[in-house]
């Protein structure tokens, strides 16, 4: 009996062990609300193009932040490493479905390893690095923020990817990806999904201030070049380089944000007039904590294109309020004032003017509020 009681405690400590040694925790986050929206075009006429406009309203999910699942794991395998992994898909909260092509995890599926001396590696797919863009959205990347003017150019992901994230030294951080086209030819030759893409981001922190360089590319896989189609794809808004400078200044109960990007392409050709090549895209906002539970947004947002791409700049205000540690309720109105040949929407919609891309006419302007509640666990 004895024996078997010293067993019983030994092996009771060795499970002990183990599961201090490793952990396994799920999250995620339900986004839910109400959205009005005019200036939606309607009609079809000459070459597809809408020909009038309208107003809706709709139940959406994901306004004010992706809804999302997953789950993340570590396990310490001594010396200071660490055994790290990350699962991560979105979803409809309105519909309950999944993504579509993407897969279950769309988002993450990486495994790595990890060290606090020398900083993590990772394989497999992550957001690409342009996400970045997020900790100097004033929006967070809402759904009308800095990816609308550049339709979706900071919301990728990446497959085959590598990455590393340094530690802090001295207030300096530095993060990189590289992801392989998988294809016979370096950079993508229409054999595979994706193109070769890559980026760099340093970002130095400070009690009063934040600043972040970025730069990052996205080839076409079609044939490597940092440039598309605009009859096939999103032309420069989904193959091209981007330089990115950006801001936060802390300020008590203020945060002060901006951020300007250059989005340069190369190899395009047969560009028709309205279809950049080029783009300058540029905001400025401000967030105000008036409570430890509400805060309060005020943002601007503008982009200049090339080629008779026209301008456009979005106005909005907004703010949240947090019922609890989990569970917040978000507030937006915004509006989106076009050039005469620009036809920019609220929404991060594709390149074109008819009325499946959702982008008002050109030259016309687009409004909206949604209210909506998000919860986190």
């Amino acid at each position: 009996m004895k024996k078997v009681l010293l067993a019983s405690a030994a092996l009771l400590a060795f499970s002990a062990a183990a599961q201090a040694q490793s952990s396994v925790t799920l999250y995620g986050r339900l986004d839910a609300g109400l959205e009005y929206m005019n200036g939606v075009p309607t009609g079809v006429g000459l070459n597809g193009a809408a020909t009038g406009t309208s107003h809706r309203f709709r139940a959406e999910s994901g306004d004010w932040g992706t809804s999302l699942w997953g789950m993340k794991g570590v396990e310490d395998l001594g010396g200071g490493y660490r055994a790290v992994f990350q699962l991560e898909g979105s979803f409809n909260t309105m519909t309950g479905q999944g993504p579509g092509g993407g897969g279950l995890f769309n988002r993450w599926a990486t495994v790595g390893i990890a060290n606090n001396q020398f900083g993590t590696v990772l394989l497999g797919r992550e957001l690409f690095i342009s996400n970045g863009v997020w900790d100097f959205d004033p929006f967070g990347q809402s759904n009308w923020s800095s990816a609308s003017l550049v339709r979706g150019r900071n919301w990728p992901q990446s497959s085959n990817n590598i990455s590393y994230q340094s530690p802090k030294v001295a207030g300096f951080d530095f993060y990189g990806q590289y992801a392989l086209s998988n294809a016979t030819n370096w950079n993508g030759n229409g054999t595979t999904r994706q193109g070769r893409q890559a980026g760099a981001q340093i970002t130095y922190t400070s009690p009063l201030f934040q600043v972040r360089g970025l730069y990052d590319e996205i080839r076409n896989p079609a044939n490597g070049t940092l440039g598309g189609d605009y009859g096939t794809s999103n032309g420069a808004y989904s193959f091209s380089r981007e330089y990115t400078a950006m801001l936060n200044v802390f300020l008590g109960q203020f945060k002060l944000q901006g951020g300007y990007q250059a989005i340069r392409t190369s190899g395009m050709t047969g560009q028709l007039p309205g279809q950049p090549t080029a783009l300058d895209h540029e905001w400025g906002g401000v967030t105000w904590q008036m409570t430890p539970a509400a805060a309060l947004i005020g943002a601007v947002y503008h982009v200049n294109g090339n080629n008779g791409a026209g301008n456009a700049t979005i106005y909005t205000v907004g703010g949240s309020y947090n019922l609890s540690k989990r569970t917040l309720l978000d507030l937006q109105v915004a509006t989106v004032q076009n050039s005469k040949s620009a036809n920019y929407g609220l929404n991060a919609n594709n390149y074109g003017s008819s009325a499946a891309t959702d982008n008002p006419l050109p030259g016309h302007s687009q409004s909206g509020v949604y209210a909506g509640i998000q919860h986190s666990f």
